[in-house]
């Protein structure tokens, strides 16, 4: 992308008026910086610019400080940061052509529409003094409130912080609200509670308010003439909500991730500005704002944490509301520590992990493709009983040296959190196949959060297992089970790439803030009956780990270490090498041992292009069984779908062999009951008379795009 010079200076004059003819003053009030001519304001706001800039990236955007590509969310903070602080945004037509073009669901299909990504759009354009006209249409559409996926949340409760933006962006673009239907405005009543806070719930359906769901409302309610409702309670609600660190937490006296948070914060100090009301300790939360300010100059979610844009624009905003933005930001008499991590070993190697791999289907092909992949340890996904024992024993006789691990996703398990709703995609589980994890909660029906650790958790982690987070749109709902995972331990480690989803953190970005607290991990999450049929994943991005030998102990110690990082380079994304996580010095050491994982451009890990499996009546788990005898089942490598289904073939078979004798294998093609054409396709030759002993297979295969042939030997 080309650059542009940028326009002439903001000033605040400018701003102003911008704002207000958009009506939002209120909602984004800028204070013009550095006017007493403050030689420390001036170093400070300059060396968080300076951080910003360690963000930018040549796609036009700001990035996570950690990432290569820019995100909407990230670009959004930085732009909010330099009005903020009245200073000049650099390539403000190229910054606007990136925020108009780059809605995360370019790249990441949500489950449902993240509307919180169209506001941040307007936003920042607004910002930039862009055109937003165009944004209108999709807007005015929104009339009532949307249907959130029953699969994901049992009641269908639509997510707040998402529904209160057909309000906030109507405000945002200047356009009427009297084309909202009544049961909007009823949404919107039915959230409050009698103590003036809201929450994603009904306050009919119990559970005590959110401080970030009440500032998302209450914007809402201003942008109705409706802004000072319940102004007394709300303010003594949020006031209680404030700890002895100065900071914030989500409602007063909760009873999980009871943590104070620069955006729990942010929105307390919000609301207290809205209704012309102060904390209680106003210097105590300056100085915990201050206290987010790390050496690199940016801030960070929580004391201790790693700096990004996101919490750098939450602090300004928070200390513009304190009226304290002037004033330099103080070190603490005692800065929190950094997350600590252990130094990496010197005897350390590369190794593979696949959690949530096929475990169903051919128990001989897992194994063949964890060999060619160099997978040393496999999560089986649900597998039948025995079905572990098998693929171990195989591997085992076989010599491949991987081992296979339980890595279930425990369907039907519903956890309640008050106020916020029924969620689902919150039982995943990985332990030592030899583990007795105790049962899932699947028929249990909802269970409270306490009820989920305590019947869940703890069979698990006295097996030696964990849980891992897949997936969840609702970020207030979803930081409270990893903020307390981080207190009082829980999910190990966080899902990245994933079959359906390049990646989670583009289309639910504050996973990011977790980066050094959590590991990073992708998830196979496999949908398929057969292994073979779901390569294309198994080659397309993995979950690698540091340690001396490929072991679960080990593998539990790199996630203690966070000695682990994502890796992903597919046709999903282009192709490129994207990687997530990793505690400082994991990343370089990785790239360093590049060769003993990569699976692209390198013979010595690449599938086959073919699976030769001699089948015998007693393979309960492989298909194709004989009656009696041997059968030879050939599968040829296709490109597979998202679901694990064939869908179009690489390769054919041109023959097929045994001991120089040619059969003639039939072909099999069973149908698929939707979607693609084929659930399985091989070629089975039955061989009921092989006598015993040693026989050579050889299946002669082409290629479809180059009709070159190559030979496949197998011995059985």
């Amino acid at each position: 992308m080309n650059t542009i010079s940028s326009e002439r200076n903001f000033t605040r004059r400018t701003i102003l008026k911008g704002l207000a003819s958009a009506g939002i003053c209120a909602a984004t009030p800028v204070r013009l910086l550095c006017q007493t001519g403050d030689t420390a304001t001036v170093d400070w706001t300059s060396s968080l610019l300076g951080f910003l800039r360690s963000c930018a990236r040549p796609d036009g955007g700001y990035a996570w400080p950690d990432q290569p590509d820019s995100h909407l969310t990230t670009t959004f903070a930085a732009i909010g940061c330099h009005v903020l602080l009245n200073r000049e945004l650099p390539n403000k037509n190229v910054l606007a052509e990136f925020v108009l073009e780059n809605h995360p669901a370019k790249w990441s299909r949500p489950e449902s529409p993240l509307h919180i990504f169209e506001w941040q759009q307007i936003q920042a354009l607004r910002w930039l003094g862009a055109d937003v006209a165009s944004f209108a249409a999709s807007v005015k559409r929104r009339q009532t409130p949307q249907i959130y996926p029953a699969a994901y949340e049992r009641s269908q409760k639509p997510i707040l912080q998402m529904e209160v933006t057909a309000f906030t962006c109507r405000e945002l673009l200047g356009l009427p609200l009297d084309d909202l239907s009544p049961e909007f405005i009823a949404y919107l009543d039915t959230r409050r509670r009698d103590n003036g806070s809201f929450n994603n719930a009904p306050a009919s359906a119990g559970g005590d308010g959110h401080v970030t769901n009440t500032w998302w409302a209450v914007q809402a309610l201003r942008a109705l003439g409706r802004g000072q409702e319940k102004a007394m309670p709300t303010v003594a609600w949020v006031c209680a909500c404030q700890l002895p660190s100065g900071g914030f937490t989500y409602q007063p006296k909760p009873n999980m991730g009871s943590v104070d948070d620069v955006s729990y914060t942010w929105a307390a100090v919000r609301l207290l500005s809205h209704f012309n009301a102060a904390p209680s300790n106003r210097a105590g939360c300056i100085a915990y704002l201050h206290s987010l300010r790390n050496d690199d100059s940016g801030f960070a979610d929580r004391p201790g944490w790693l700096s990004n844009p996101v919490a750098s624009y939450y602090a300004l905003d928070a200390l513009q509301a304190l009226e304290a933005l002037d004033e330099p930001p103080k070190r603490p008499a005692a800065r929190p520590r950094m997350h600590t991590v252990a130094p990496l070993p010197r005897d350390m190697k590369v190794f593979t992990i696949q959690i949530e791999a096929p475990g169903q289907g051919s128990p001989v092909e897992a194994v063949e493709l964890a060999r060619a992949l160099r997978i040393n340890l496999w999560g089986a996904k649900n597998s039948k009983p025995g079905w572990i024992a098998r693929a171990q024993a195989i591997a085992d006789a076989r010599k491949i040296p991987v081992k296979f691990f339980t890595a279930n996703e425990e369907y039907g398990t519903w956890v309640t959190v008050p106020g916020l709703g029924t969620y689902s995609h919150t039982s995943d589980v990985i332990a030592p196949a030899e583990g007795h994890i105790g049962p899932s909660l699947a028929e249990a029906g909802p269970v409270s959060w306490e009820e989920f650790r305590q019947r869940r958790m703890v069979p698990l982690e006295r097996a030696g297992g964990c849980l891992i987070w897949q997936f969840g749109e609702n970020e207030e709902l979803v930081r409270l089970y990893l903020d307390d995972s981080i207190e009082r331990g829980g999910y190990a480690a966080i899902s990245t790439f994933h079959f359906g989803n390049p990646d989670f953190t583009i289309s639910q970005p504050f996973l990011h803030r977790y980066r050094g607290q959590i590991p990073f991990v992708a998830l196979q999450d496999a949908h398929s009956s057969e292994s073979w049929w779901w390569g294309d994943m198994l080659e397309g991005f993995r979950t690698l780990f540091l340690g001396t030998v490929p072991t679960w102990a080990e593998w539990q110690r790199a996630l203690k270490n966070d000695w682990v990082m994502a890796a992903r380079r597919d046709a999903v994304n282009e192709f490129q090498l994207h990687l997530h996580g990793g505690a400082p010095g994991v990343a370089k050491f990785v790239l360093a041992h590049e060769t003993e994982w990569r699976w692209w451009d390198n013979p010595a890990i690449a599938r086959s292009l073919v699976s030769i499996v001699a089948v015998r009546s007693e393979d309960e788990f492989e298909q194709g069984r004989p009656q009696k005898g041997v059968a030879l089942r050939v599968r040829c490598q296709w490109e597979n779908t998202k679901q694990g289904l064939p869908k179009t073939p690489r390769t054919e078979l041109v023959s097929l062999a045994v001991d120089g004798q040619r059969l003639t294998p039939k072909l099999v093609q069973r149908k698929a009951s939707k979607g693609a054409v084929w659930s399985d396709v091989y070629h089975l030759a039955e061989l009921p008379e092989l006598r015993a002993g040693r026989h050579t297979v050889e299946a002669k295969v082409r290629e479809l795009k180059t009709r070159q042939e190559s030979t496949h030997t197998s011995v059985i």
